[in-house]
């Protein structure tokens, strides 16, 4: 799969689906395989993963068979509030809270953030250079003070060359601590709705933060890194802005009000008595 140009993250993934389907069904046998799936108690976006994992290793081996369709039914994606983000940031380690708030600030993929080495981090301009997954478009994201601050303090310990990878592990350990410090908090606060955040929602969270902002879906997907507007799309369309509460902050410091700027609030006017006026969604 690796020579007709699939990622290792999908590799993996298909290796994962083909492991599942042998602890049920022979794989040499395509109607055992598909009454498996068919009668497995799954949504039909698992049941559809299944079968395309089925399908290379038919194709590999040339195995006849029909693959069946199964239709993906979209889920209303629901954002996590930066409250709960942020808590999930405050309660993990070092490196865990360094990554989280990259993924929550630029809205890279767990694979994207695994793959970034030290030369893609530019310190001086406060932007990252990620490699794009789903060989998507590239993008130059940008990054607070407070994160550029925090990088240049971890590459200058773990005394990082350009070609060296920025973290330790790939997206499968850092989605498996990232579980374990989820479900700790969630245990420790007695809220089991923090269970429900995925690692991915830090990226919708990005994404639904930058489009409530500017409005412009070509800018949205050119940051996301998608191929065709049409992902993006579906991004937006599922995202839910019924919820009008702000986080508001005052203050009439040039410095306070550059720091609220980077750190996601905007601009919305000035007191008669010289107040600035900031706003954030919650």
């Amino acid at each position: 799969m690796k020579n007709n140009g699939l990622n290792e993250c999908t590799i993996r993934n298909y290796d994962k689906y083909l492991a599942h389907i042998t602890r049920h069904a022979d794989l040499d046998k395509p109607e055992q395989v598909k009454n498996f799936i068919a009668n497995k108690e799954s949504s039909n976006s698992y049941k559809h993963n299944l079968c395309l994992a089925y399908d290379k290793y038919c194709n590999y081996y040339q195995i006849e068979w029909n693959k069946p369709f199964y239709k993906r039914v979209a889920k209303t994606i629901r954002i996590p509030t930066e409250e709960q983000l942020q808590s999930l940031i405050a309660s993990s380690g070092k490196i865990m809270s360094v990554k989280l708030t990259i993924s929550k600030e630029t809205g890279v993929r767990p694979v994207e953030l695994c793959n970034l080495k030290a030369k893609d981090v530019d310190l001086e301009r406060k932007t990252i250079y990620p490699t794009t997954a789903k060989y998507g478009a590239p993008r130059i994201l940008k990054i607070s003070n407070s994160l550029t601050a925090t990088l240049t303090k971890h590459i200058n310990e773990k005394n990082l060359n350009p070609n060296d990878k920025l973290f330790k592990g790939d997206s499968d350990y850092y989605g498996k601590k990232y579980r374990l410090v989820r479900n700790k908090l969630a245990k420790k606060l007695n809220k089991p709705s923090l269970q429900t955040i995925k690692l991915y929602d830090f990226r919708h969270y990005f994404a639904t933060m930058l489009y409530a902002k500017t409005k412009d879906i070509l800018y949205v997907k050119q940051q996301l890194g998608h191929r065709k507007i049409e992902t993006t799309l579906i991004y937006i369309q599922l995202l839910s802005f019924n919820d009008d509460e702000w986080t508001c902050k005052a203050t009439n410091n040039t410095k306070q009000a550059t720091e609220l700027i980077e750190n996601g609030f905007e601009y919305v006017t000035t007191t008669p008595d010289e107040l600035m006026l900031f706003r954030k969604r919650k």
